[in-house]
């Protein structure tokens, strides 16, 4: 069995500390062992391992988030790559000829897809291990996990199995299912539970054949790199659309254990195990309100209830729980670069941005370098850079030289220029650029490690 975990989305609904690169299952929030914070994607990644299913697994993700990834997992995660976010049909379509084309996996092996960032108990991945044998056991086309509903929810889609089979009372543990109901009124849901429906959670299982044959009827490539390179033309369609809802057979494996989707503010603050994180301040007068501030300013509540306060560089929040929802439509109106990310160095957050005149910008930035840690050699198009050491001792290259540097070091770095930094130590650095057009993608990468540019320089 392989599985396919989904990384993807902006988590706009956990604005301002979620962006398009720092996405919700990135935030540190939750409550991870010895009290240590972890993030959703942390969590699901210590679960698998604990469940002896990570050396099965493959991340779907963008570019944007491989940094991220590999920072809180480690560098050996296997990764697939996406061109670019289309939606969960193009990502799966993208994973299933990686496995085919570049992997080699055999048609029959099953696949398993799920997201990244469910909050589930150990009895979940007890149902994941079940659907390879389901599969076979069932001849269905597809496996789904659905999970017995608590309430009427208007949030999430419903799985309806058929009523005139009672497969769990005569011993298999799934039933066939009948039809699908997306994010129904609250008056719809409640008929729904009377049909005994469960909540859509997001894992398929297939045989990867069966997709592959599937893709090549529709015309796409199951070549991995043809299909790459059409990727941008393939249509933003969900998997349940485009291939769930039109299977012959398929069966659902229904779970009663915990499962939620930490989505909202209201929803992931319910997991943290401490009402502040940051320089946060909270009045005894307050109840079931949660600070969390990442700016190095002090936060303080006095007198609130059912609240949630967020900062971060992105802006600051101030929220009643139960409107929660409604942050995604504060992000259509705030329109700016994402002002915090982390990468797989360490971090930078931006302190200022001007625009000089018609043809120059000016982006001020405050790098933070984790010992051992290096940016790629590299170089820009469209903009000069200065960089003053603040702390710390690294090594620095500029077209081709190296040499040691260290708290006071002015560092400039013109157009075009090839250059690197490793850290010896934790480093900061005050990064000034200037240009005509300051872009995250105005840049070239010749080595991503240290490594490879020693080497390439003591052969030079």
């Amino acid at each position: 069995m392989k599985l396919i975990l989904l990384s993807g989305g902006s988590g706009k609904r956990l604005w301002p500390l979620s962006n398009d690169i720092r996405s919700k299952q990135f935030l540190k929030m939750l409550h991870g062992p010895n009290g240590v914070p972890e993030s959703m994607v942390q969590r699901i990644w210590r679960q698998l391992d604990s469940n002896k299913l990570v050396d099965h697994v493959y991340i779907s993700t963008s570019k944007q988030q491989t940094d991220l990834i590999e920072k809180q997992l480690g560098t050996d995660v296997s990764l697939i790559i996406e061109p670019e976010q289309r939606d969960t049909f193009p990502a799966i379509a993208l994973a299933a000829t990686y496995l085919h084309s570049i992997q080699g996996v055999h048609p029959n092996e099953v696949v398993v897809v799920m997201p990244v960032d469910p909050y589930v108990e150990d009895p979940f991945f007890m149902k994941i291990k079940q659907l390879e044998n389901l599969i076979f056991q069932s001849g269905a086309d597809l496996g789904l996990i659905g999970v017995t509903p608590t309430y009427a929810s208007t949030k999430y889609g419903y799985i309806v199995p058929h009523k005139d089979e009672d497969e769990l009372e005569s011993g298999r543990p799934y039933k066939r299912v009948k039809s699908f109901k997306e994010k129904p009124t609250e008056e719809q849901a409640g008929r729904l539970l009377e049909q005994e429906a469960l909540w859509n959670c997001g894992v398929f299982a297939f045989r990867l054949g069966y997709l592959i044959e599937k893709l090549k009827k529709n015309g796409y490539p199951v070549d991995y790199n043809k299909l790459v390179a059409l990727y941008e033309n393939l249509s933003k369609i969900s998997f349940d659309y485009e291939v769930v809802e039109k299977a012959e057979h398929v069966i659902v494996v229904p779970y009663q254990g915990y499962w939620k989707d930490l989505g909202t503010w209201n929803t992931i603050t319910d997991e943290m195990n401490a009402n502040v994180i940051g320089r946060s301040i909270i009045n005894e007068n307050c109840s079931n309100t949660h600070i969390i501030n990442e700016l190095n300013i002090p936060v303080a509540a006095i007198g609130l209830s059912d609240m949630v306060v967020a900062a971060s560089p992105d802006g600051i929040l101030v929220i009643e729980k139960t409107k929660s929802h409604l942050v995604k439509n504060i992000t259509t109106i705030v329109d700016q670069r994402p002002m915090f990310e982390e990468r797989r160095w360490g971090w930078y957050r931006v302190v200022d941005f001007q625009k000089l005149d018609e043809n120059t910008e000016m982006l001020t930035k405050k790098l933070h370098i984790d010992a051992q840690k290096n940016l790629s050699y590299q170089y820009h198009h469209h903009r000069r850079e200065v960089w003053v050491i603040v702390s710390g001792e690294g090594e620095f290259v500029l077209d081709d030289s190296l040499r040691l540097i260290g708290p006071g070091d002015v560092l400039e770095i013109p157009v075009g220029a090839k250059h690197g930094i490793k850290a010896l130590t934790d480093m900061d650095i005050i990064e000034v650029q200037l240009g005509s057009k300051l872009e995250e993608n105005d840049i070239v990468r010749l080595f991503m490690s240290w490594e490879e540019l020693k080497t390439y320089l003591n052969h030079t």
